[in-house]
């Protein structure tokens, strides 16, 4: 009896270290699969941080015309381009990322950063076009189609689920599709472009404190003093006593590459409006000489997206040995803000 046991003991001693290897192998397992993906994460994190190339509007917008079996009408190529650049946003490698909550999407920054940069300037011409372009006067009535691609692209761009931001974004590009086929539907005259002068000045108008801004961001990765100033009323009689209080700002380190790409993904989504603007506003540019400008415009806007040759942004100080990514880029949209003005000051001349 005590034989048996003893052997009793010794099977479940055996048992209990066939368990343990056991479990030792599905450790050793489960942790081989951890690594291999997190180093495909780092692959595909690398592939979908590329940034997507430029297109030529006129080529796109004709190969669209033909595709529909339709004349390019002025506006086609606006409202083409708007549609072309909402579909890359969602297409481009690894789609939209700027709402992922799994790896490798989640770690990304520079992609949602140039996301963003895209999509402000999305948003800011799809107002205009309901605002104004699509209109004849302040009192005319709203084109149904602009009511509905408006809203849904300033919807929250961080929604994941219930509704996804990728799903509102689709239906903001089907309007933009109804609006197209009635634009250039000759046997339905209720969808109009105006391309006139005060219509491309009130966006330009937008768009100039847009750039300002991100000129005004770029700079600051190096840290400068900037100066608020201060006008005091004195007593009755006295001058007006101008004080002013200097303070220095500087981007975080860790945000000079988010300002960055977000200044490449608004130059990507603007040089091809302007390429767009260039063709449906041909003729009120020839009249008010401002032609030069946007092409100004447009040879700034390909500066700023030049090759990265850098695997990282540097932000090396103005003077010094390293390079700064973000003042080279605060250089080409402070040159493209400058023509923009310029072509506001054409346009409202009589």
């Amino acid at each position: 009896m005590p034989g048996k046991i003893r052997q009793y003991f010794r099977d479940r001693k055996d048992d209990v270290q066939d368990y343990a290897g056991g479990s030792g192998f599905i450790g050793k397992f489960i942790l081989a699969l951890l690594v291999v993906y997190l180093l495909v994460s780092v692959v595909v994190g690398i592939y979908w941080s590329s940034e997507p190339d430029t297109f030529s509007v006129r080529d796109y917008t004709r190969s669209v015309a033909n595709a529909m079996e339709r004349e390019p009408v002025t506006g086609f190529a606006t409202t083409v381009t708007m549609i072309r650049i909402a579909e890359t946003l969602l297409e481009k490698p690894g789609g939209y990322i700027s709402n992922d909550i799994f790896p490798p999407g989640v770690w990304l920054d520079n992609m949602p950063n140039w996301e963003f940069g895209v999509l402000v300037q999305l948003r800011d011409l799809s107002r205009a076009m309901r605002r104004d372009i699509a209109r004849s006067q302040s009192q005319s009535a709203e084109d149904p189609d602009l009511t509905i691609a408006e809203p849904q692209f300033h919807f929250d761009s961080g929604s994941w689920a219930i509704p996804s931001t990728e799903a509102e974004y689709r239906r903001g590009i089907a309007a933009l599709k109804r609006y197209l086929n009635r634009l250039s539907n000759p046997g339905q005259a209720n969808a109009q472009f105006f391309a006139r002068a005060d219509n491309l000045n009130n966006w330009l108008a937008d768009l100039e404190t847009r750039l300002g801004s991100l000129s005004r961001t770029l700079g600051e990765s190096v840290g400068k003093a900037t100066v608020s100033d201060a006008v005091v009323n004195m007593d009755a009689g006295d001058p007006m006593v101008e004080e002013t209080e200097g303070a220095d700002v500087k981007t975080p380190w860790t945000k000079v590459d988010d300002v960055f790409y977000e200044a490449r993904g608004s130059a990507w989504a603007l040089l091809h409006i302007f390429r767009a603007i260039e063709v449906d506003f041909r003729t009120v540019l020839q009249d008010k000489n401002a032609t030069a400008s946007v092409q100004q415009v447009i040879i700034e806007l390909e500066g700023a997206l030049g090759e990265i040759w850098s695997p990282v942004i540097l932000n090396g100080s103005g003077f010094g040995v390293l390079a700064n990514h973000s003042l080279t880029m605060a250089a080409y949209i402070s040159r493209a803000s400058a023509a923009v003005s310029n072509m506001r000051d054409l346009l409202s001349r009589g």
